[in-house]
């Protein structure tokens, strides 16, 4: 059979039941991607612009109206700052640990899922496998039952199992590698994204206790 001229739900069948948890897998890791790009997209802004808002704000001591700029931006460096402000008044070590403790909120949520993402990018192709394994197994006991009832044995019989079983780690590649694409490629925008917010806190600090 031409696998080119097959189906998907074809090349699906002929994978076994092993393609049923690298389907389940392709369809978790799509759904996380696609939220996690959707969520970096919602809570992007410009860092230095939003800063030098509430900067301004505060030369002026109109503490309020800083408040009331980080409550109407959705994102969570304005959430951080709005903590430093808070306690604009206090010492230094003190807003320190106001904005370390709500980095430790959103932190967190910034990173949701990306764990679950890398853990579906290195499992996948182990699935695959374990589907060709499998396969090769069903393939041999096949074998087995020609051999002892003295039939022989084709190379046709050994070549339509073998292509069979390696559909499974083609599926499972195919899910594996855009997943650990998307996966780099998410790290390095948060890891961008808390450098932003730790450079907006550092100079928020800097500025109230100066």
């Amino acid at each position: 059979m031409d696998l080119y001229k097959m189906s998907l739900w074809q090349i699906f069948v002929a994978g076994g039941p092993v393609m049923w948890p690298i389907l389940l897998c392709s369809i978790f890791a799509l759904a996380i991607a696609l939220e996690k790009f959707w969520y970096l997209h919602k809570i992007s802004i410009d860092t230095q612009e939003f800063l030098k808002k509430i900067l301004d704000k505060m030369k002026r001591h109109d503490t309020k109206e800083a408040l009331h700029i980080c409550d109407n931006t959705t994102s969570p460096i304005a959430t951080i700052l709005k903590a430093g402000i808070l306690k604009y008044d206090r010492p230094r070590p003190q807003i320190i640990e106001a904005i370390e403790d709500a980095s430790l909120y959103e932190i967190p949520r910034i990173e949701k899922n990306l764990t679950t993402l890398a853990t579906i990018a290195h499992v996948s192709p182990l699935i695959g496998f374990l589907g060709t394994v499998t396969g090769m197994v069903r393939c041999f006991q096949a074998i087995q039952a020609k051999a002892t009832t003295f039939h022989p044995v084709s190379p046709g019989d050994l070549a339509g199992g073998i292509w069979e079983a390696l559909l499974t780690t083609v599926a499972g590649l195919i899910v594996a590698i855009p997943t650990f694409l998307a996966y780099n490629y998410l790290v390095s925008r948060i890891n961008h994204f808390i450098l932003e917010m730790e450079k907006a806190s550092t100079e928020l600090v800097n500025f109230l206790t100066e």
